[in-house]
């Protein structure tokens, strides 16, 4: 679903993505683990398209992001660390405005937002402004929105920033059942506790080089996610 190959990206003489590799099948959660400025929302922004690069090629289900970008979108979601929603409209009017921009028929759209406010409990919430939502719902909006088009891949970075515990086993619960439909994602995050539990894979990044990938029992060992993460940081 996801095919990164030697990627690189630099930021004039500072390489923030050096020669990075990393696939993801469909069905499976990778959690991109690094410190801050390690190159992980580098490397989410040039999947999405946002971020041109230097070398390398990412391919979004078998397309090219360099030589197809929109073709890639249709098929991609990215949620950003501080979703900027517009705040003069609803909830449920920024749902309706994105599923018009990729042209969801109104029933899917209408069923799809149903089930998804219902599963993150923002069903009576949707009927408020965008600016009176706390950050957590304004996460929660970005998230159907981010589902709403049926994405084959979602890219997340640091959706559980901001989230109290019951908001966050509601995205758990999204990103399984997303997963379990065939999707793909690929979310960076501090969190290791929740890397360790919810992902099958891990992609461990280190000044904007992949030092460790995997699935997450063959990534820990017999350690824990935190004591490979520390070892490799040079900090244990």
């Amino acid at each position: 679903m996801l095919k990164i190959q030697h990627l690189t990206k630099t930021y004039g003489e500072k390489v923030a993505v050096d020669d990075l590799s990393l696939h993801i099948a469909p069905g499976e959660i990778c959690g991109f683990i690094g410190h801050n400025g390690a190159g992980k929302t580098t490397t989410l922004r040039s999947c999405c398209g946002i971020l041109p690069f230097d070398k390398g090629e990412i391919f979004i289900n078998g397309r090219s992001i360099r030589t197809d970008p929109l073709g890639c979108k249709r098929d991609l979601a990215y949620l950003p660390d501080n979703p900027d929603l517009y705040d003069f409209l609803t909830g449920q009017q920024y749902l309706a405005f994105v599923a018009d921009i990729y042209g969801v028929p109104a029933a899917d759209r209408q069923a799809k937002i149903a089930h998804y406010g219902e599963l993150l409990g923002m069903t009576d919430d949707l009927a408020l402004p965008v600016s009176d939502c706390s950050h957590g719902m304004k996460q929660k909006i970005a998230l159907i929105a981010a589902l709403v088009h049926s994405p084959k891949l979602i890219l997340m970075d640091e959706p559980f920033v901001g989230l109290d515990p019951v908001a966050s086993h509601q995205l758990k619960n999204a990103m399984r059942q997303h997963c379990e439909e065939g999707g793909a994602i690929l979310f960076s995050t501090h969190v290791l506790e929740v890397a360790e539990k919810l992902c099958h894979k891990v992609a461990i990044i280190k000044n904007g080089r992949l030092v460790a990938s995997g699935p997450i029992d063959q990534v820990r060992g017999q350690s824990s996610l935190e004591q490979v993460f520390l070892e490799l940081e040079g900090t244990r």
